[in-house]
This record gives structure tokens, sequence and C-alpha cells, in this order.
């Protein structure tokens, strides 16, 4: 043991692999807790001594071990500012602990990266809000622009707009893996600043940036440190205000005196000339002179100025929306008639052939329910759990086709085409499910039985439009693709299941957890497809559940090799971890029967359903 003890001593090692080297460690702000050792300040206190500068004040932190951080050339903290919307848009370059300011993890690989250079303050005529702050090097002056901008819960602080590059990978990405086997060659890194950090959701460091709303942490300071170097960061000096009055004032009085004098057709032209010049006079402040002037409101005029001289149109337009209205409103949300009635070209109630989304769902047990309700009763409790699931359906874009006593059938990708049909379907399914659950309660407090539903989902090409006989027409939607999600629908009660998706629908939304369930030969088609039940987004999915559902993914390879000991011993361990799951027994009663009627070497796994 003591032979080999200095080789376990790990952070010992660490601290040791950081001496000589250029390495900046991050830590983070709080309140109330203290751990770990802080840096040296990046400037003493007393150094905005009698001048407002709204700068973050803690009085707790979570340093790093006092052994690594002796050993590292500095820190930098890596605390954001949330704007009031959630997204991440600036990072304050410094923060305050007990009089003494700590610079941001951006910041100190800037400075490091430059050969470590002061900080000097710099205040507008010597005097006033803080305007930048300097670092000089004995070539070069570099100027980190500094704002004061709401802090996302209405005060203020003095902050640096991020200079995003672009979405998510505008900087190169290396593994660590890849780094510690020696994949990477040493050129790769050589002379580059190299910032370790994490991407994968479960880590929590993901957030909602402008260009992005799923961004990895450690990149927005990497955009930092590259625009801080570069000299890219935008500013909003105070006399932009200035700057924005004197456009309102100039396009708003060329607009009020040129608009009532053009037709209807050369008023847009004139409108989409001036947002065309706004956006050019924006682009050049924003990347020639590297000012955010607000634009919104300049936006907002030319439109506002626009909608007064168009009012005719209006009518016009109006007429057109009352038409499809009439045609469509019995089956979409009034948001898509909106829709509609802008891009009238797009809708057409002759048949066509389409890539679309079918949902079937269906309240188990009803007739039973309906029977030991009088026919007033039945009919309010019908309205209520069909008026809910229909409110969903419509704010997750969805067409209902009809309603067949307790089921709903509806549809997504008509009479609009939708590029996120499939999302848009199986979000609206696992919303009705969470809607389903707030009933309940209110079923209870009035007496009424507690239901269950079972939703079908699937995905594919199907015929939409208007069918029918000489005397009825309805718009609806015919094909294979229909039939599967409606045997999907039924079979949900064969695996104790609420819902399930064809294999086309997992394929076409990723980004959703599934189980997969089995594979299936349905009633009326002879190709076998997969099935799967959506549990959630994987980020918002519980570690034990993941492991469940990893665990079940694993037997059912098993299962479809016939491995029905190993199987039988996972399939125990599933019950242990979910009690109430029933898949996992109907899996025990399958293993049961086939080992006392082999299936084979030739079976393809494939379950067959003689249900409708």
């Amino acid at each position: 043991l003591a032979r080999i003890r200095p080789k376990l001593e790990y952070d010992r090692l660490f601290a040791d692999s950081l001496k000589g080297r250029n390495v900046i460690l991050g830590y983070y702000f709080t309140n109330g807790n203290v751990s770990g050792a802080l840096p040296p300040p990046a400037l003493p206190a007393g150094t905005f001594a009698g001048r407002d500068v709204p700068i973050i004040e803690h009085d707790g932190y979570g340093g790093n071990l006092p052994e690594l951080q002796e050993n590292a050339a500095g820190a930098g903290h890596i605390n954001p500012i949330m704007d009031e919307d959630g997204v991440l848009r600036r990072i304050p370059m410094l923060e305050e602990y007990q009089g003494q300011y700590y610079e941001s993890l951006s910041l100190a690989v800037a400075r490091a990266a430059l050969g470590q250079t002061e900080i000097k303050p710099e205040f507008v005529h010597g005097y006033g809000a803080l305007d930048w702050l300097d670092l000089r090097t004995p070539k070069k002056l570099y100027k980190i622009p500094m704002d004061v901008n709401t802090d996302g819960y209405g005060g203020h602080v003095i902050s640096t707009m991020i200079p995003f590059r672009g979405p998510p990978g505008s900087f190169p990405y290396i593994s660590v893996t890849d780094v510690l086997h020696d994949r990477i060659p040493p050129d790769a890194l050589k002379g580059k600043i190299v910032l370790v950090g994490t991407s994968a959701p479960g880590l929590q460091d993901l957030r909602s940036t402008p260009v992005s709303p799923v961004y990895p942490g450690v990149e927005a300071h990497a955009n930092m440190v590259a625009g801080i170097l570069s000299g890219t960061i935008k500013q909003q000096p105070a006399y932009l205000g200035v700057v924005e009055a004197l456009v309102l004032l100039v396009f708003g009085g060329s607009l009020s005196v040129l608009m009532p004098l053009l037709s209807p057709v050369r008023i847009t032209l004139a409108a989409a000339a001036a947002l065309l010049l706004l956006l050019i006079l924006d682009l050049w402040f924003w990347g020639g002179a590297n000012l955010d002037l607000p634009a919104a409101r300049s936006f907002m005029l030319v439109a506002v100025l626009f909608v007064m001289n168009m009012s005719y149109g209006y009518f016009v337009e109006s007429r057109a929306k009352n038409k499809i209205t009439s045609l469509f409103g019995q089956y979409v949300p009034t948001e898509l008639v909106d829709e509609m009635s802008q891009r009238p070209e797009e809708v057409s109630m002759e048949s066509e052939s389409r890539e679309m989304t079918i949902l079937f769902s269906d309240v188990r047990g009803f007739t039973t329910i309906a029977e030991g309700m009088d026919p007033r009763e039945l009919s309010q409790f019908m309205n209520a759990f069909l008026t809910a699931f229909t409110r969903v359906i419509h704010g997750h874009r969805g067409t209902i086709d009809k309603y067949m006593g307790d089921c709903i059938m509806a549809f997504w990708g008509a009479p609009l085409r939708s590029g996120t049909h499939a999302r848009d379907a199986v979000l609206a399914g696992l919303e009705m499910f969470r809607v389903l659950r707030s009933l309940q309660q209110e079923f209870r407090a009035r007496g009424w039985p507690e239901i269950r539903m079972g939703v079908g989902i699937n995905t594919g090409r199907v015929n939409v439009g208007n069918m029918g006989s000489e005397v009825r027409v309805a718009y609806t939607v015919m094909g294979d693709a229909v039939n599967l999600a409606s045997r999907l629908e039924s079979i949900t009660k064969e695996y104790r299941i609420d819902f399930i998706v064809g294999e086309s629908t997992r394929a076409a939304v990723p980004e959703i957890l599934y189980r997969e369930l089995d594979l299936v030969r349905v009633k009326g088609k002879d190709e076998p497809v997969s099935i799967y039940e959506p549990i959630g987004l994987e980020s918002e999915v519980e570690k034990d559940r993941l492991d469940e559902i990893k665990l079940f993914h694993q037997t059912l390879k098993l299962y479809r090799k016939q491995e029905w000991d190993q199987v039988d011993v996972n399939l125990l361990n599933l019950q242990r971890m979910s009690p109430k799951t029933r898949l996992y027994q109907i899996y025990m009663d399958r293993v049961a029967f086939f080992r006392n009627n082999p299936p084979g070497p030739e079976w393809d796994g494939v379950f067959v359903w003689k249900i409708k």
C-alpha cells in the first residue's frame, strides 16, 4: 500500500498536472453555502467606490479543491444571467463577493491567452456608468463592452452580450475520450484555447439561447472568449435611444405622408421597402459598428402604418377567411383557419395522397360506465372529456376527423401540410394523458367514475379529402396507415399499455424516449410492425425509468433469441422495479407457453394479433 499510495492520490496527481500549465478552472457563486477555494480577485475592494455600478453580489460560492486551485493558473465563475423569457443572452464579466470582484470564466480564459493582462475599468468621460473593461497588451488594446440590463427578476445588472457565432457546433467539438486514448493528433490542440465541458442532456448544462433552444453552456463561454479576442462583442450604449428616436421620426413621417397617396399594391411595396431599409440599417449597426440597435419599435411602426392604410384589404381578406371557415371550421382549430386564409392556394377539398399522422383514442369500458348513468348525466360526462381532449388536439394543430361515441379520430398534416405532424401528434397524445389525470379529480368530485383511455398513433401515406356519397360527404382520411392506427389503439388493452405508436411514427420523432413493446402482425396486414410506447422527452425521464426501459430492451433481444432462462430472470427483476406494469407478466406467460411449445429455430419473434 505504501508503494502504490502515491498513484492513488488522484487529487494530488491532478493538481501536479496543472502546475506550469495555462489552465483556468471554473467555479460558481451562490448564496448561503461556501465550499472549496476562490482564486485571487480580478479587481480589489473599492474599485467602484462612489459609483453606481450594478454588479451582482453573492455571499457564497462553490469553488475548486484548494489543492487544485493553488496549482492552476487562475479561475473564473460560470454564473449566467437568464433573461425574463428564460433565454441566455448575457454573461456578467464581474461578480462581487465580500467587496472584491471576481471575473467570469470567459474573461479569465481570454486574459490567460493574452498573457494575464490587467483589467482596467473605463467610464464614460471619466464618470457615470461603467462603459468598458480594457485589457491592454504591448501590441493591442482589447475592449469589452459593459451594458446595464435587467437580470430576469426585475432588477438591473451590468453584463456583456454573448456574440453567438451560430447554432451548436459552431466551434469544433473533440471527445475527451478520444483525447485520453490518443486518438487526436497533438497538432489538433496545439496553440488552441480548449474549453472542457459537457453537452449531454443529463448533465444539466444545456441552455436556451437566441440561436438554439438546446445549447451547451460551455459553447456560450467559447463564444464570449472568441468575442473578446476578436473584438466582435455587441454593445447597447445609452445614446442608442436617441438614434432609435431619429429612425422612428424619419421613417414614420415619410410613410405617413406617402402611404395615403398610394394604391394597396404600392402601399405593400412601400412597407416592404421600408422594412428592408430598416433591416439593412440594423445589420450595418450590428456588423459594422458592433452596436445592438433596437429594431422592434421601428418594425412595429411600419406594420401599424401599413395596417391603417390597408383596411379595405382587410375586409377583402376577411371574406376569403369566412369562406375557408365555412369549409373547415368544424375540423380544425381557429389558429389553422387563420393560416389557411393566408395561404388559400394550399387548401383543397379534393382527395390527394399525403404523408400524415393519425390518432385514435378510446375510453376503456365505456359501455359499462354508460349503463350506470342517466342520459343527461352521461351527456355531461362525455362532453367533459371530449371537450378537454379536443382542446389538446387543437392546441397541437391537429384536425378532428370524427367522434365515434367515446372514441376520437384525429389527424395531422392536412388541410395544411406540416413537416412536424408526427411530433405534434405524439406530444398531443402525451398531453391527453396529463389532462386525463386532471379530469380524474374533477370526476371524483362530481361522483363520476374514473376513466382509462387507450391511444394509438401511426404515420404513413394516406388519402385525404372530401369523401362520401351524393347525399353526404366529409373531409376525412383513408388508407392502411389509418387502419394500423386503429389496430394499435385496440391492442393497447392487450398489453395493458395506454399509449402505442407505430414504427414510422417513432422514427419521425426521435427526440421522444420510447419503450419497444413487441414485433406484431395485426389483423389485415401481412408485414410485421414494431410497436412502441412513448414515455416522454428523454431529458425529463427519471434515471430509474431509463434503467427499467434499457433492461426491457435487452430482455426483448434475449426473448427473440429464445434464451428463456435469462428472459425469466430479467422479467422478475423488471417486475420488482415496476410491480404495476402488466406487460412483464404477459411476456412471462409467453415464455411459459414457448417452453412447452418451442417456436422453432426459424421463429422471427413476431406475435400475431387476430383482434381488430
